[in-house]
């Protein structure tokens, strides 16, 4: 569809753009990203049984190289619901990091880290979407389920004929073996009357 076509793009920009000029001067986000480092690291170390790097600037530059790649991809149409999972990870951590309204006190400054935390917000919602958008086609869930129901039902039918199949050659064992005691009886009763 050509809405998606356009609006991909459009909302691949801010990542691309933001990712790359952050690889060019990681530098800049370094203050504002080491508290979330520190505390996802904190988190990271008391869960996991390998120590996680604290290298703010490292992260920075790990976190801007997923923004152009996912972004990248996005804006190309490759596999845009997983790139779009992926810029929403990555864009929850960055808008705690850099627009931290909460620890400003100047009016200004902190009218201008909301306007960018509500952007980012903005953008979230607009991945969010776009990760769960099939393009009119039946989703994974969906075709999932409808699978497993034609397998069951398949396997029921199977099971059904089975039976019949069953009972049948049961019903042909049981005559056989009547017609053969019948035999024996009727010759044993023949031998009795000559």
């Amino acid at each position: 569809m050509l809405v998606r076509r356009i609006a991909r793009p459009l909302l691949a920009a801010p990542f691309v753009y933001g990712g790359v000029s952050t690889l060019r001067k990681p530098q800049d986000r370094v203050p504002g990203a080491a508290p979330v480092v520190e505390k996802i690291a904190d988190t990271a170390d008391k869960q996991l049984p390998v120590e996680v790097p604290r290298d703010v600037e490292q992260w920075v530059k790990v976190d801007a190289a997923i923004k152009v790649a996912a972004g990248s991809l996005f804006a190309l149409n490759k596999f845009p619901r997983l790139t779009a999972i992926v810029l929403s990870a990555s864009i929850v951590p960055t808008t705690l990091a850099g627009h931290r309204f909460w620890e400003h006190d100047d009016p200004t400054e902190q009218f201008g880290q909301i306007s960018n935390f509500l952007k980012n917000t903005g953008l979230l919602g607009g991945l969010l979407l776009a990760a769960v958008d099939t393009e009119g086609k039946p989703s994974v869930g969906y075709r999932t389920r409808r699978a497993a129901k034609r397998a069951a039902d398949a396997t029921e039918k199977n099971y059904e004929k089975a039976q019949k199949r069953a009972l049948k050659a049961q019903k042909k064992t049981s005559r056989k073996a009547g017609k053969k005691a019948g035999k024996k009886t009727g010759k044993g009763a023949l031998k009795v009357f000559s």
